[in-house]
Protein backbone atom coordinates (compact mmCIF):
# COMPACT_ATOMS: atom_id res chain seq x y z
CA UNK A 1 0.00 0.00 0.00
CA UNK A 2 2.87 2.41 0.99
CA UNK A 3 4.63 1.68 -2.58
CA UNK A 4 1.40 2.55 -4.75
CA UNK A 5 1.04 5.75 -2.69
CA UNK A 6 4.94 6.46 -2.80
CA UNK A 7 4.59 5.54 -6.61
CA UNK A 8 1.20 7.89 -7.38
CA UNK A 9 2.94 10.72 -5.31
CA UNK A 10 6.92 10.38 -7.54
CA UNK A 11 4.51 10.47 -10.73
CA UNK A 12 2.32 13.68 -9.40
CA UNK A 13 5.19 15.71 -8.76
CA UNK A 14 5.96 18.50 -11.44
CA UNK A 15 7.94 16.93 -14.34
CA UNK A 16 9.38 20.49 -15.53
CA UNK A 17 9.65 22.81 -12.53
CA UNK A 18 10.29 25.73 -13.28
CA UNK A 19 14.06 26.21 -13.48
CA UNK A 20 13.52 23.76 -15.93
CA UNK A 21 11.06 25.64 -18.82
CA UNK A 22 13.32 28.61 -18.06
CA UNK A 23 16.35 26.43 -19.45
CA UNK A 24 14.55 24.90 -21.89
CA UNK A 25 13.07 28.29 -23.46
CA UNK A 26 15.51 30.84 -22.97
CA UNK A 27 18.40 28.69 -25.59
CA UNK A 28 15.14 28.69 -28.14
CA UNK A 29 14.01 31.86 -27.76
CA UNK A 30 18.23 32.88 -28.73
CA UNK A 31 17.97 30.13 -31.18
CA UNK A 32 14.77 31.93 -33.00
CA UNK A 33 15.81 35.22 -32.66
CA UNK A 34 19.52 34.37 -34.02
CA UNK A 35 17.80 32.48 -37.40
CA UNK A 36 15.92 35.17 -38.01
CA UNK A 37 18.29 38.04 -37.81
CA UNK A 38 21.23 36.21 -39.45
CA UNK A 39 18.55 35.25 -42.09
CA UNK A 40 17.80 39.03 -42.77
CA UNK A 41 21.39 39.50 -43.04
CA UNK A 42 22.17 36.84 -45.28
CA UNK A 43 19.48 37.87 -47.79
CA UNK A 44 20.77 41.11 -47.53
CA UNK A 45 24.74 40.05 -48.72
CA UNK A 46 22.94 37.65 -51.71
CA UNK A 47 21.31 40.62 -52.80
CA UNK A 48 24.74 42.39 -53.36
CA UNK A 49 25.35 39.52 -56.16
CA UNK A 50 23.27 40.91 -59.23
CA UNK A 51 19.46 40.86 -60.35
CA UNK A 52 19.68 37.73 -62.34
CA UNK A 53 21.33 36.22 -58.99
CA UNK A 54 18.94 37.02 -56.64
CA UNK A 55 15.83 36.19 -58.53
CA UNK A 56 17.90 32.36 -58.80
CA UNK A 57 18.69 32.62 -55.37
CA UNK A 58 14.91 33.68 -54.49
CA UNK A 59 13.59 31.31 -57.11
CA UNK A 60 15.32 28.12 -55.69
CA UNK A 61 15.25 28.98 -52.23
CA UNK A 62 11.49 28.53 -52.46
CA UNK A 63 12.30 25.11 -53.52
CA UNK A 64 14.98 24.21 -50.55
CA UNK A 65 12.33 26.00 -47.97
CA UNK A 66 9.58 22.90 -49.46
CA UNK A 67 11.88 20.21 -49.07
CA UNK A 68 13.72 20.74 -46.13
CA UNK A 69 10.28 21.51 -44.31
CA UNK A 70 9.31 18.18 -45.67
CA UNK A 71 11.74 16.09 -44.75
CA UNK A 72 12.48 18.45 -40.99
CA UNK A 73 8.96 17.16 -40.24
CA UNK A 74 10.35 13.68 -39.81
CA UNK A 75 12.25 15.02 -37.36
CA UNK A 76 9.12 15.72 -34.98
CA UNK A 77 8.48 12.75 -35.36
CA UNK A 78 11.09 11.16 -33.56
CA UNK A 79 11.50 14.44 -31.23
CA UNK A 80 7.77 12.81 -29.78
CA UNK A 81 8.38 9.62 -29.87
CA UNK A 82 12.00 10.04 -27.88
CA UNK A 83 10.15 12.54 -25.69
CA UNK A 84 7.64 9.55 -24.62
CA UNK A 85 9.83 7.19 -24.05
CA UNK A 86 12.01 9.41 -21.65
CA UNK A 87 8.62 10.19 -19.99
CA UNK A 88 8.24 6.70 -19.31
CA UNK A 89 11.82 6.79 -18.01
CA UNK A 90 12.15 4.01 -20.80
CA UNK A 91 16.09 5.17 -21.75
CA UNK A 92 16.88 2.29 -23.75
CA UNK A 93 13.89 2.54 -26.08
CA UNK A 94 14.37 6.12 -26.71
CA UNK A 95 17.93 5.95 -27.15
CA UNK A 96 16.52 2.97 -30.12
CA UNK A 97 14.43 5.27 -31.45
CA UNK A 98 16.61 8.26 -31.52
CA UNK A 99 18.89 6.15 -34.02
CA UNK A 100 15.97 5.14 -36.32
CA UNK A 101 15.31 8.66 -36.57
CA UNK A 102 19.10 9.13 -38.01
CA UNK A 103 18.40 6.69 -40.05
CA UNK A 104 15.12 7.85 -41.75
CA UNK A 105 16.45 10.48 -42.20
CA UNK A 106 19.87 9.80 -43.66
CA UNK A 107 18.18 7.40 -46.43
CA UNK A 108 15.54 9.87 -46.57
CA UNK A 109 17.71 13.20 -47.45
CA UNK A 110 20.40 11.36 -49.30
CA UNK A 111 17.55 9.69 -51.60
CA UNK A 112 16.40 13.30 -52.50
CA UNK A 113 19.85 14.30 -52.94
CA UNK A 114 20.26 12.14 -55.75
CA UNK A 115 17.32 12.89 -57.86
CA UNK A 116 18.41 16.62 -57.79
CA UNK A 117 21.70 15.66 -59.05
CA UNK A 118 20.21 13.98 -61.65
CA UNK A 119 17.17 15.62 -62.37
CA UNK A 120 17.82 19.34 -61.43
CA UNK A 121 17.11 21.32 -64.62
CA UNK A 122 14.15 19.13 -65.44
CA UNK A 123 12.58 19.83 -61.60
CA UNK A 124 13.51 23.51 -62.33
CA UNK A 125 11.46 24.08 -65.65
CA UNK A 126 8.89 22.30 -64.44
CA UNK A 127 8.25 24.00 -61.26
CA UNK A 128 9.41 27.20 -62.84
CA UNK A 129 8.61 27.23 -66.12
CA UNK A 130 10.76 29.02 -69.33
CA UNK A 131 13.25 31.60 -67.20
CA UNK A 132 15.83 33.63 -68.42
CA UNK A 133 18.99 31.23 -68.94
CA UNK A 134 21.57 33.41 -67.31
CA UNK A 135 18.85 32.93 -64.11
CA UNK A 136 18.21 29.50 -65.14
CA UNK A 137 22.10 28.68 -64.91
CA UNK A 138 22.63 30.49 -61.57
CA UNK A 139 19.43 28.58 -60.52
CA UNK A 140 20.70 25.08 -61.47
CA UNK A 141 24.24 25.95 -59.81
CA UNK A 142 22.47 26.78 -56.97
CA UNK A 143 20.28 23.79 -56.72
CA UNK A 144 22.77 21.55 -56.99
CA UNK A 145 24.70 22.45 -53.91
CA UNK A 146 21.92 23.12 -51.74
CA UNK A 147 20.85 19.47 -52.52
CA UNK A 148 24.15 18.22 -51.48
CA UNK A 149 23.72 20.28 -47.92
CA UNK A 150 20.47 18.03 -47.27
CA UNK A 151 21.76 15.22 -45.59
CA UNK A 152 23.64 17.59 -43.85
CA UNK A 153 20.85 19.53 -42.57
CA UNK A 154 18.66 16.51 -42.13
CA UNK A 155 20.86 15.41 -39.34
CA UNK A 156 21.41 18.52 -37.87
CA UNK A 157 17.77 18.97 -37.20
CA UNK A 158 17.45 15.48 -35.99
CA UNK A 159 20.06 16.06 -33.55
CA UNK A 160 18.68 19.30 -32.60
CA UNK A 161 15.30 17.83 -31.76
CA UNK A 162 16.37 14.96 -29.82
CA UNK A 163 18.14 17.42 -27.67
CA UNK A 164 14.90 19.60 -27.35
CA UNK A 165 13.04 16.36 -26.38
CA UNK A 166 14.80 15.78 -23.46
CA UNK A 167 14.79 19.65 -22.60
CA UNK A 168 18.11 20.49 -23.23
CA UNK A 169 18.06 23.42 -26.23
CA UNK A 170 21.22 24.80 -25.07
CA UNK A 171 23.09 22.48 -27.38
CA UNK A 172 20.81 22.92 -30.50
CA UNK A 173 21.85 27.09 -30.36
CA UNK A 174 25.04 26.61 -30.13
CA UNK A 175 24.81 24.32 -33.29
CA UNK A 176 22.36 26.80 -34.92
CA UNK A 177 24.98 29.86 -33.49
CA UNK A 178 27.81 27.66 -35.79
CA UNK A 179 25.87 27.67 -38.74
CA UNK A 180 24.43 30.88 -38.79
CA UNK A 181 27.90 32.51 -37.84
CA UNK A 182 29.88 30.24 -40.46
CA UNK A 183 27.31 31.16 -43.32
CA UNK A 184 27.67 34.53 -42.52
CA UNK A 185 31.65 34.99 -42.89
CA UNK A 186 31.37 32.54 -45.94
CA UNK A 187 29.14 34.94 -47.78
CA UNK A 188 31.43 38.04 -46.73
CA UNK A 189 34.89 35.91 -48.02
CA UNK A 190 33.13 33.96 -51.07
CA UNK A 191 30.68 36.59 -52.45
CA UNK A 192 32.96 39.76 -51.37
CA UNK A 193 35.87 38.43 -50.99
CA UNK A 194 36.35 35.98 -54.26
CA UNK A 195 33.44 37.64 -56.05
CA UNK A 196 31.89 33.60 -56.44
CA UNK A 197 28.58 34.81 -56.37
CA UNK A 198 25.93 32.58 -56.20
CA UNK A 199 28.34 29.59 -56.12
CA UNK A 200 29.95 31.66 -53.34
CA UNK A 201 26.57 31.78 -51.42
CA UNK A 202 25.54 28.05 -52.14
CA UNK A 203 29.04 26.95 -50.65
CA UNK A 204 28.47 29.21 -47.88
CA UNK A 205 25.15 27.72 -46.46
CA UNK A 206 26.62 24.22 -47.35
CA UNK A 207 30.08 24.87 -45.41
CA UNK A 208 27.62 26.07 -42.78
CA UNK A 209 25.29 23.18 -42.66
CA UNK A 210 28.59 20.66 -42.50
CA UNK A 211 29.83 22.08 -39.54
CA UNK A 212 26.45 22.39 -37.35
CA UNK A 213 25.42 19.09 -38.82
CA UNK A 214 29.38 17.53 -37.75
CA UNK A 215 28.53 19.65 -34.08
CA UNK A 216 25.58 18.37 -33.11
CA UNK A 217 26.51 14.74 -33.80
CA UNK A 218 29.39 15.08 -31.90
CA UNK A 219 27.51 16.47 -28.76
CA UNK A 220 25.18 13.49 -29.39
CA UNK A 221 28.10 11.11 -28.61
CA UNK A 222 28.70 12.73 -25.52
CA UNK A 223 28.24 9.99 -22.58
CA UNK A 224 25.89 12.11 -20.95
CA UNK A 225 23.62 12.30 -23.46
CA UNK A 226 21.02 9.63 -22.93
CA UNK A 227 19.30 9.74 -26.62
CA UNK A 228 23.46 8.86 -28.13
CA UNK A 229 23.69 5.74 -30.64
CA UNK A 230 25.74 3.72 -28.05
CA UNK A 231 25.78 0.65 -30.93
CA UNK A 232 26.18 1.03 -34.71
CA UNK A 233 23.97 -2.05 -34.94
CA UNK A 234 20.87 0.41 -33.59
CA UNK A 235 21.48 2.33 -36.85
CA UNK A 236 20.07 -0.66 -38.71
CA UNK A 237 16.71 -0.10 -40.07
CA UNK A 238 13.91 -1.98 -37.74
CA UNK A 239 9.93 -0.96 -39.05
CA UNK A 240 8.54 -1.00 -35.75
CA UNK A 241 10.29 2.06 -34.55
CA UNK A 242 10.34 3.69 -37.96
CA UNK A 243 6.86 3.11 -38.61
CA UNK A 244 6.22 5.20 -35.14
CA UNK A 245 8.20 8.02 -35.82
CA UNK A 246 6.49 8.48 -39.81
CA UNK A 247 3.36 8.01 -38.06
CA UNK A 248 4.33 11.63 -36.80
CA UNK A 249 6.30 12.44 -39.49
CA UNK A 250 4.52 12.05 -42.81
CA UNK A 251 1.42 13.81 -41.50
CA UNK A 252 3.39 16.85 -40.16
CA UNK A 253 5.53 16.27 -43.63
CA UNK A 254 2.12 16.55 -45.80
CA UNK A 255 1.14 19.19 -43.56
CA UNK A 256 4.18 21.44 -43.81
CA UNK A 257 4.68 20.40 -48.08
CA UNK A 258 0.91 21.98 -48.78
CA UNK A 259 1.49 24.91 -46.30
CA UNK A 260 4.21 25.62 -48.52
CA UNK A 261 3.20 25.12 -51.77
CA UNK A 262 0.01 26.97 -50.47
CA UNK A 263 2.40 30.00 -49.63
CA UNK A 264 3.26 29.79 -53.22
CA UNK A 265 0.14 30.06 -54.98
CA UNK A 266 -0.52 32.69 -52.76
CA UNK A 267 3.11 34.92 -53.77
CA UNK A 268 2.16 34.01 -57.46
CA UNK A 269 -1.37 36.53 -56.37
CA UNK A 270 0.83 38.42 -54.82
CA UNK A 271 3.15 39.01 -58.03
CA UNK A 272 -0.03 40.58 -59.91
CA UNK A 273 -0.93 43.46 -57.71
CA UNK A 274 2.05 45.32 -58.97
CA UNK A 275 5.86 46.28 -57.75
CA UNK A 276 4.69 47.71 -55.39
CA UNK A 277 2.73 45.46 -53.51
CA UNK A 278 5.73 42.97 -54.32
CA UNK A 279 8.07 45.25 -52.17
CA UNK A 280 5.52 46.15 -49.69
CA UNK A 281 4.65 41.97 -49.10
CA UNK A 282 7.93 41.16 -48.87
CA UNK A 283 9.26 43.88 -46.30
CA UNK A 284 6.07 43.03 -44.57
CA UNK A 285 6.91 39.65 -44.14
CA UNK A 286 10.06 39.86 -43.09
CA UNK A 287 9.09 41.93 -40.25
CA UNK A 288 6.46 40.28 -38.85
CA UNK A 289 8.85 37.17 -38.60
CA UNK A 290 10.55 39.43 -35.83
CA UNK A 291 7.84 39.53 -34.19
CA UNK A 292 6.79 36.01 -34.16
CA UNK A 293 9.70 34.94 -32.33
CA UNK A 294 8.00 34.40 -28.82
CA UNK A 295 5.11 31.88 -30.30
CA UNK A 296 7.81 30.24 -32.36
CA UNK A 297 9.88 29.84 -29.65
CA UNK A 298 6.77 28.18 -27.52
CA UNK A 299 6.21 26.24 -30.43
CA UNK A 300 9.37 24.22 -29.97
CA UNK A 301 9.02 23.87 -26.49
CA UNK A 302 5.89 22.31 -26.75
CA UNK A 303 6.84 18.93 -28.22
CA UNK A 304 9.04 17.91 -25.19
CA UNK A 305 7.54 19.35 -22.58
CA UNK A 306 3.58 17.90 -23.38
CA UNK A 307 5.43 14.53 -25.00
CA UNK A 308 6.93 13.92 -21.44
CA UNK A 309 4.00 14.05 -19.63
CA UNK A 310 2.07 12.06 -21.33
CA UNK A 311 4.86 9.46 -21.78
CA UNK A 312 4.82 9.99 -17.77
CA UNK A 313 0.80 9.07 -18.70
CA UNK A 314 0.44 12.52 -16.56
CA UNK A 315 -2.57 14.05 -18.68
CA UNK A 316 -3.73 16.66 -16.35
CA UNK A 317 -0.12 17.95 -16.26
CA UNK A 318 0.13 17.89 -19.75
CA UNK A 319 -2.56 19.89 -20.19
CA UNK A 320 -1.72 22.33 -17.25
CA UNK A 321 1.58 22.87 -18.91
CA UNK A 322 -0.11 23.27 -22.25
CA UNK A 323 -1.87 26.29 -20.83
CA UNK A 324 1.11 27.67 -19.62
CA UNK A 325 3.23 27.25 -22.28
CA UNK A 326 0.04 29.02 -24.38
CA UNK A 327 -0.24 32.17 -21.76
CA UNK A 328 3.28 32.64 -22.10
CA UNK A 329 2.96 33.00 -26.02
CA UNK A 330 0.53 35.18 -26.38
CA UNK A 331 1.96 37.35 -23.78
CA UNK A 332 5.30 37.18 -25.55
CA UNK A 333 3.20 38.37 -28.66
CA UNK A 334 1.65 40.76 -27.27
CA UNK A 335 4.62 42.73 -26.12
CA UNK A 336 6.40 41.89 -29.37
CA UNK A 337 3.42 43.02 -31.23
CA UNK A 338 2.86 46.04 -29.76
CA UNK A 339 6.28 47.33 -30.16
CA UNK A 340 6.04 46.50 -34.07
CA UNK A 341 2.71 48.54 -34.11
CA UNK A 342 4.35 51.43 -32.65
CA UNK A 343 8.20 51.36 -34.17
CA UNK A 344 6.69 50.19 -37.72
CA UNK A 345 6.62 54.10 -38.76
CA UNK A 346 10.20 54.14 -38.62
CA UNK A 347 10.62 50.59 -39.66
CA UNK A 348 9.48 50.94 -42.67
CA UNK A 349 12.17 53.88 -43.19
CA UNK A 350 14.91 50.83 -42.65
CA UNK A 351 14.02 49.25 -46.54
CA UNK A 352 13.94 51.24 -49.63
CA UNK A 353 10.16 51.56 -50.35
CA UNK A 354 8.37 53.72 -52.82
CA UNK A 355 5.87 56.17 -50.74
CA UNK A 356 3.32 53.90 -51.62
CA UNK A 357 4.72 50.63 -50.84
CA UNK A 358 5.72 52.13 -47.31
CA UNK A 359 1.96 52.77 -46.66
CA UNK A 360 0.83 49.13 -48.04
CA UNK A 361 3.58 47.67 -46.13
CA UNK A 362 2.07 49.21 -42.78
CA UNK A 363 -1.50 49.15 -43.34
CA UNK A 364 -1.12 45.38 -43.56
CA UNK A 365 1.38 44.65 -40.86
CA UNK A 366 -1.07 47.22 -38.15
CA UNK A 367 -3.45 43.83 -39.28
CA UNK A 368 -1.01 41.41 -38.78
CA UNK A 369 -0.19 43.07 -35.14
CA UNK A 370 -3.71 42.69 -33.84
CA UNK A 371 -4.78 39.07 -35.35
CA UNK A 372 -1.23 37.67 -34.42
CA UNK A 373 -1.64 38.83 -30.71
CA UNK A 374 -5.14 36.94 -30.52
CA UNK A 375 -4.98 33.73 -32.96
CA UNK A 376 -1.47 32.71 -34.07
CA UNK A 377 -0.72 30.85 -30.58
CA UNK A 378 -3.53 29.21 -31.21
CA UNK A 379 -2.88 28.60 -34.57
CA UNK A 380 0.38 27.37 -34.28
CA UNK A 381 1.80 26.66 -30.84
CA UNK A 382 -1.04 24.87 -29.82
CA UNK A 383 -1.28 22.16 -32.54
CA UNK A 384 2.00 21.15 -31.41
CA UNK A 385 0.75 19.95 -27.83
CA UNK A 386 -1.80 17.86 -30.28
CA UNK A 387 1.10 16.23 -32.38
CA UNK A 388 3.06 15.78 -29.12
CA UNK A 389 0.47 13.34 -27.96
CA UNK A 390 0.32 11.68 -31.25
CA UNK A 391 -3.00 13.28 -32.95
CA UNK A 392 -0.46 14.95 -36.09
CA UNK A 393 -3.33 13.42 -38.73
CA UNK A 394 -5.65 15.31 -37.06
CA UNK A 395 -3.69 19.17 -37.13
CA UNK A 396 -2.89 17.86 -40.80
CA UNK A 397 -6.66 17.44 -41.99
CA UNK A 398 -7.32 20.90 -40.39
CA UNK A 399 -4.22 22.83 -41.77
CA UNK A 400 -4.61 21.91 -44.84
CA UNK A 401 -8.55 22.12 -45.57
CA UNK A 402 -8.02 25.58 -43.84
CA UNK A 403 -4.86 26.58 -45.56
CA UNK A 404 -5.86 26.34 -48.97
CA UNK A 405 -10.45 27.27 -48.35
CA UNK A 406 -9.02 30.65 -46.78
CA UNK A 407 -5.53 31.27 -47.24
CA UNK A 408 -5.32 30.18 -50.74
CA UNK A 409 -8.90 29.99 -52.39
CA UNK A 410 -10.20 33.17 -50.11
CA UNK A 411 -7.22 35.90 -51.10
CA UNK A 412 -8.14 35.27 -54.19
CA UNK A 413 -11.49 35.77 -54.17
CA UNK A 414 -10.65 39.42 -51.89
CA UNK A 415 -8.74 40.17 -54.57
CA UNK A 416 -10.08 39.32 -57.57
CA UNK A 417 -13.54 39.70 -56.83
CA UNK A 418 -13.31 42.87 -53.85
CA UNK A 419 -10.60 44.65 -55.28
CA UNK A 420 -8.92 44.37 -51.94
CA UNK A 421 -5.12 44.10 -53.00
CA UNK A 422 -2.86 43.12 -51.04
CA UNK A 423 -5.44 43.93 -47.95
CA UNK A 424 -6.98 40.92 -49.52
CA UNK A 425 -4.17 38.56 -48.68
CA UNK A 426 -3.30 39.08 -45.38
CA UNK A 427 -6.80 38.56 -44.46
CA UNK A 428 -8.02 35.41 -46.05
CA UNK A 429 -4.32 34.16 -43.85
CA UNK A 430 -5.97 35.77 -40.97
CA UNK A 431 -8.97 34.18 -41.24
CA UNK A 432 -7.37 30.98 -41.63
CA UNK A 433 -5.91 31.85 -38.27
CA UNK A 434 -8.97 32.00 -36.84
CA UNK A 435 -10.20 28.58 -38.31
CA UNK A 436 -7.58 26.88 -37.20
CA UNK A 437 -8.04 28.54 -33.65
CA UNK A 438 -11.08 27.37 -33.29
CA UNK A 439 -10.50 23.74 -34.36
CA UNK A 440 -7.49 23.26 -32.38
CA UNK A 441 -8.98 24.96 -29.37
CA UNK A 442 -12.32 22.90 -29.42
CA UNK A 443 -9.85 19.23 -29.67
CA UNK A 444 -7.88 20.36 -27.00
CA UNK A 445 -10.48 20.83 -24.44
CA UNK A 446 -12.20 17.51 -25.36
CA UNK A 447 -9.14 15.79 -24.54
CA UNK A 448 -9.54 13.62 -27.54
CA UNK A 449 -5.33 14.53 -28.04
CA UNK A 450 -4.68 12.47 -25.20
CA UNK A 451 -5.95 9.35 -25.64
CA UNK A 452 -3.61 7.99 -29.03
CA UNK A 453 -1.41 5.50 -28.44
CA UNK A 454 1.92 7.18 -29.44
CA UNK A 455 4.92 4.54 -27.51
Amino acid sequence: MSNTKSAESTLSEPIFNRQALIRLILPLLAEQFLSVSMGMADTLMVSGVGEAAVSSVSLVDSLNILIIQILSALATGGAVISSQYLGRRDGEKAAKSAAQLYTVLAVSTIAVMLVILVLSRPILRIVFGRIDDDVMSFSQTYFLISAISYPFIGFYNAGAALFRAQGNSRISMLASLVMNIINIAGNAILIYGFRMGVIGAALATLIGRVFAAVFILWQNQNMHNPLRVQHFADLRPRREPIMKVLSIGIPSGLENGMFQIGKLCVSSLTSTLGTSAIAANAVANSVSTLANIPGATMSLATIPVIGQCLGAGEKKQAQRYTMTLMGVAITGLALSNLALFILMPEVVTWFSLSTEASTMCTHVVHWFNLFSVFFWATSFTLPNALRAGGDAKYTMTVSIISMWLFRVILSYVFVLQFHMGLTGVWFGMFIDWICRSLCFGVRFFRGKWMEHKVI
